[in-house]
């Protein structure tokens, strides 16, 4: 019976369709570990000072990602492996964003890019440098990540957690 629920929480992890990074489970002894599929987009720990707040419709109120305290001039980093699908200014604000797997876009502002559209990018490497003039900052810099699929916002934090594993009655 173990064997079996061992079996099928295998089947059930393996067969995840979320992007979430990989549980922070201890490997065997020898066994290969897997590197996580997505990093923070700044270094040190994250301190969130405007939360994801998803709107109820396409054109409603809401906040359409997560704001990150970090430091003027701190590297923002890609959150994951895709291709930079734009870097320049919108509506007067430097802006990267980034093409991942799954159908997924990374964005990233206020950031002064140090990459340019069409260039693919490793998870965690430098994609620009934090700039200030985050409206509602309640520090010297935020970061604004923002994630969605296709035309939904999603919660970029959710990249960050470990997968759920729910483990349901056989037969």
């Amino acid at each position: 019976m173990r064997a079996r629920l061992l079996a099928l929480l295998a089947i059930v992890v393996a067969g995840a369709s979320a992007p979430l990074a990989a549980a922070a489970e201890p490997a065997p002894v020898g066994a290969a570990v897997a590197a996580p599929r997505w990093t923070a987009p700044l270094d040190g720990g994250l301190a969130v000072t405007r939360p994801f707040d998803a709107p109820p419709h396409p054109y409603g109120a809401g906040h359409r990602g997560v704001d990150l305290r970090g430091s003027p001039g701190a590297p923002v980093l890609a959150a994951g492996d895709g291709v930079v699908v734009f870097a320049g200014p919108v509506a007067g604000r430097p802006v990267v964003s980034v093409d991942h797997a799954d159908g997924l876009r990374t964005t990233y502002e206020p950031v002064a890019p140090s990459v340019g559209a069409g260039q693919a990018v490793a998870r965690g490497s430098p994609i620009g440098t934090l700039a200030t003039g985050h409206a509602g900052c309640p520090t010297a810099a935020c970061l604004h990540w923002g994630l969605r699929r296709g035309e939904t916002y999603l919660d970029p934090l959710s990249l960050l957690r470990p997968p759920r594993v729910r483990l349901l009655p056989m037969g």
